[in-house]
C-alpha cells in the first residue's frame, strides 16, 4: 500500500502557502505564479521530529500519497505560524484546510481512509488511545535523557526510560505488532520514538532493552517495515547525531 512521498524544502523567502484550490501560490512575491500541485496532501514537516513520522507512517500505511515540505523551525516561516497556532510540526493540509498536532492528524487519517488501524470495538480503541499517550510521555523522558546536563541526570532519566519499556513489555502480547498480527496506530507512534535507539546505541550500550524480549522484538519488527524506514530522510541519523551533540549535554558528550 505504501505510495512515494516527495520532500520539498519551504523557506519564509518565497512564502509558499497552500490555498483552498489546492494550488501552490507565491504569495510574497506578488508575481502571480502558481504550481499546480501533485496532491490535496500536504505534510509540513521537520527533517526530525517523531511526531511527524507519526503522520507520515500513518500517510503510507493508507497509500496517500502526499508531499511533505519541510520548515525549519529555528526559523520559523510567517505562514507557517498561520497553519500552526503552537509552531510546531506536523501540520496536514487537506485542499487548504490546516490540521496541527500529531495524534488528531493520525485519528482524521485513519476516519478518512481505510484501511483502519484502530480497533473497531470501543474499549479496545480507547485503550490503543491511552497507549499512544504513553509514546508521547516516553519521548518526553527521552529528550530529558539527552538534554540533562549532567551525567548523573542523564542516569535517572535512562532508569525512567527502562521503566517505561518495563511497562511496555508486560502489556505486549505475543505479536508481531503491539495488538497482534495487525499493525495499529500504536505501532505507527512507537516506529519513531524506538528509532532514537538506533543512534543511542551506536554511542554505548545502555542496556535499555535487556531482558525484554517482547519489546525488543517489535521493536525490530517495527524497524522492518517500510512505512517506518521512509519516515525519515536517508541522512537521519546523521543529522539526529548532530542534533545530538549540539545540545551541550551529558549525552552530546559522548556522540
Amino acid at each position: 500500500m505504501n505510495q512515494p512521498h516527495t520532500y520539498v524544502a519551504a523557506t519564509d523567502n518565497d512564502a509558499r502557502l497552500i490555498n483552498p484550490s489546492g494550488r501552490l501560490a507565491r504569495a510574497a512575491s506578488g508575481d502571480g505564479v502558481t504550481v499546480q500541485l501533485t496532491t490535496p496532501i500536504t505534510l509540513i514537516s521537520h527533517i526530525l521530529c517523531p511526531y511527524v513520522q507519526r503522520a507520515a507512517i500513518v500517510l503510507s500505511e493508507k497509500g496517500v500519497p502526499f508531499e511533505r515540505r519541510d520548515v525549519d523551525l529555528a526559523h520559523k516561516p510567517e505562514w507557517f505560524l498561520d497553519y500552526s497556532p503552537l509552531g510546531k510540526t506536523p501540520v496536514l493540509l487537506v485542499h487548504g484546510e490546516a490540521i496541527f498536532e500529531s495524534a488528531v492528524i493520525c485519528e482524521y487519517l485513519d476516519e478518512t481512509f481505510g484501511p483502519r488501524l484502530h480497533p473497531d470495538a470501543p474499549m479496545a480503541r480507547a485503550k490503543h488511545r491511552a497507549w499512544m499517550e504513553f509514546s508521547s510521555s516516553l519521548l518526553n523522558t527521552i529528550g530529558s535523557f539527552y538534554n540533562a546536563k549532567e551525567a548523573d541526570g542523564m542516569a535517572i532519566q535512562g532508569r525512567q526510560i527502562r521503566h517505561r519499556l518495563e511497562q511496555l513489555e508486560a502489556a505486549l502480547g505475543t505479536g508481531p505488532f503491539f495488538d497482534g498480527s495487525n499493525f495499529s496506530l500504536v505501532d505507527a507512534v512507537f516506529g519513531p520514538v524506538f528509532r532514537y535507539f538506533d543512534v543511542f546505541d551506536a554511542v554505548k550500550d545502555f542496556r535499555f532493552f535487556d531482558a525484554l524480549p517482547k519489546v525488543g522484538a517489535w521493536r525490530a519488527q517495527l524497524a522492518k517495515r517500510p512505512s517506518v524506514r521512509e519516515a525519515v530522510h536517508e541522512q537521519y541519523p546523521e543529522q539526529l547525531r548532530d542534533f545530538l551533540r549540539a545540545r551541550n549535554s551529558a549525552l552530546s558528550r559522548l556522540v
